[in-house]
């Protein structure tokens, strides 16, 4: 399921959406805030430009909406359900949720924003050729 060749490979590892060889990101860790979005330019191994267009990633917070509802909604289920917290209660579950994992929902939806215009390409790695 996660294997290399695959969307959710790159949208979850956030490596180059073309060779799936090398992280976009300079940092890998996205709690380090400063670095959260600092990307490479380019892959070192394929050349993929990853800013395709200037401002190319504004797109990503249309996609960053529908993750953190999900992220919201399952931290509701979660107290509301199965913790059986009162409303008040879920309602601070939700905003600790969403504050928590915020750089990890940047990434997540830039990564998945950068996987809707580029597919993985088989030729760019020999040994999968």
């Amino acid at each position: 399921m996660l294997k290399k060749g695959s969307k959710l490979y790159s949208i979850l590892t956030g490596s180059c959406p073309k060779c799936h060889n090398e992280r976009m990101y300079e940092e890998k860790n996205p709690y380090k805030l400063a670095k959260t979005l600092k990307m490479h330019e380019t892959c070192a191994h394929c050349g993929t430009r990853y800013k395709i267009e200037p401002s190319f990633f504004y797109g990503a917070m249309y996609v960053s909406y529908g993750v953190g509802i999900a992220f919201a909604v399952a931290a509701f289920v979660v107290s509301r359900y199965f913790i059986g917290t009162e409303l008040l209660t879920s309602f601070f579950a939700i905003m600790g949720t969403l504050i928590f994992f915020m750089p990890v929902i940047m990434r997540l939806s830039r990564n998945i924003w950068i996987n809707l215009f580029m597919s993985y390409d088989k030729s760019l790695n020999k040994k999968d050729a």
